[in-house]
């Protein structure tokens, strides 16, 4: 329930129905099959409804349940931080990328020095 597609579904739902393709549209990033999934979970858990109407091709609409809607204002104070803070944890995210990837190579080169003294010591000894 903690991931970030199940927090924006919930913000979204609140006070109105929405269809899968308005979810969709509405969540910037998320496929197809991720979003199916977390829908999936938040009607396992009692938290979205969900409601196919009988028409060509099929509509779908979810909402959140009554316990959903508990959830909401707690939600909505992690969505507003984490937008509040996008910037930040943008900057936080890329200069770890960049410690990683730099920790990354100096390994290879590290290993890659490794085995070039260790081929200098069999080649010496032949």
């Amino acid at each position: 329930m903690a991931d970030k597609w199940s927090l924006l579904v919930i913000a979204l739902l609140d006070r109105r129905s929405l269809r899968f393709t308005e979810l969709r549209r509405m969540i910037d990033g998320v496929s197809q099959r991720m979003l199916t999934r977390t829908l999936r979970h938040l009607e396992r858990d009692g938290l979205v409804s969900r409601t196919v109407h009988p028409t060509v091709p099929p509509r779908v609409d979810y909402e959140l349940t009554p316990l959903g809607a508990t959830l909401h204002t707690t939600i909505r104070a992690l969505v507003t931080w984490t937008e509040a803070h996008q910037n930040e944890i943008a900057a936080a995210r890329t200069a770890y990328d960049a410690r990683v990837l730099a920790e990354q190579r100096a390994a290879e080169e590290e290993a890659a020095e490794r085995a070039e003294i260790a081929h200098s010591v069999l080649a010496a000894t032949r």
